[in-house]
């Protein structure tokens, strides 16, 4: 029995022993997870159209007759020409050079609309008044909007944002493009069945870093080096506590700097597949009163729930502008 005795307490001793071994890593783990500073800031978004996107159809005014070569052959609002007669078309330059030099000629445009390409064969008209060829297309090739940056990550400078505009038109834009400075000059207030919009004008010395990726999940790229992270506030991720309750948004309504505001997290879905993971009302006095709740311009304000990092808004409901829904930032953090 001695015997048996001692060797349990040897056990026993070893046990602790292994455990003042592994103790301390294993709490550490625990406790560091990952940590993102908290975004709110607004930002301007600038991308590329991925070529020459029609955003309309127009007439050329002809010695004979007045038409639209490009309605006649079948392009319509919303394609994006990516190539004419054989070459790349990136910017709308590129396209009415190309124009220019082909006169009369017809030329074979190669268009994206939307997952599928497709070829068209355009003849182009001499304009009456300019004496210059045109197919009769109102084109841009860069595509902007508002938004807000939801996070940063201290490690890689690597943020996630969401942006109005930008957001609606993610299947027909390309990824690269620039974020700068933006300065929120004053709101639209949103009303039941009409949704509210912050109005901001873009600093144009402030450029601030670069997009790469564009998804249904949001707006992503590196902040430029030069730019001093140290101000914004350094937060847990988790998301996987998340729970009705008290949690508060950081979102910018004014100006350039970010305030905090309080909201309710009425519901929880994390298997939802259209990214509305919560339900957010907003229950800050202040913020209603200014906004009328969550308006076009605020997606992305990051939602942080008992000092973690959980995810950011995304829309808003039309009939209640105080309520909205939420993406998990797990969702985000996947890009």
């Amino acid at each position: 029995m001695r015997k048996i005795s001692a060797f349990l307490i040897s056990i026993f001793a070893s046990f602790l022993i292994l455990f003042a071994i592994i103790g301390t890593p294993i709490r550490a783990v625990a406790e560091n997870g990952r940590f993102l500073y908290v975004g709110g800031m607004p930002a301007g978004f600038m991308l590329s159209a991925g070529g020459a996107q029609v955003i309309g159809v127009c007439d050329v005014i002809g010695e004979e007759k007045t038409f639209s070569p490009a309605k006649e052959a079948g392009i319509c609002s919303g394609d994006v020409i990516i190539n004419a007669s054989g070459i790349n078309v990136e910017t709308v330059a590129d396209l009415n050079s190309i124009i220019a030099k082909n006169g009369a000629n017809s030329l074979e445009l190669t268009v994206k609309r939307g997952n599928d390409k497709e070829k068209f064969i355009v003849k182009p008209q001499m304009d009456k008044i300019t004496k210059k060829y045109k197919i009769g297309v109102l084109i841009r090739d860069t595509v902007s909007g508002i938004g807000t940056i939801t996070y940063v990550d201290p490690t890689t400078r690597s943020f996630g944002a969401l942006g109005h505009a930008v957001g609606e038109e993610c299947e027909k834009i390309g990824a690269e493009g620039k974020l700068y400075n933006c300065n929120i000059v004053s709101v639209l207030k949103g009303t039941r069945g009409k949704a509210g919009e912050l109005h901001g004008i873009f600093l144009g010395d402030g450029e601030f870093g670069k997009t790469t990726t564009l998804c249904e999940c949001g707006i992503f790229g590196q902040i430029n080096q030069n730019v001093d992270l140290s101000v914004l506030n350094k937060v847990e991720v988790d998301s996987l506590n998340a729970k009705p309750g008290v949690a508060y948004i950081y979102s910018t309504i004014n100006g350039q700097t970010p305030k905090k505001y309080e909201v309710e997290i009425v519901k929880v879905d994390k298997n939802n597949k259209e990214n509305k993971n919560y339900v957010v009302k907003i229950t800050d006095k202040e913020l209603i009163e200014t906004t009328g709740g969550i308006v076009q311009g605020m997606s992305g304000s990051p939602i942080v729930q008992e000092n973690k990092l959980i995810g950011a808004i995304t829309h808003v409901f039309l009939n209640d502008p105080t309520r909205g829904f939420g993406i998990d930032i797990e969702k985000m953090l996947k890009y």
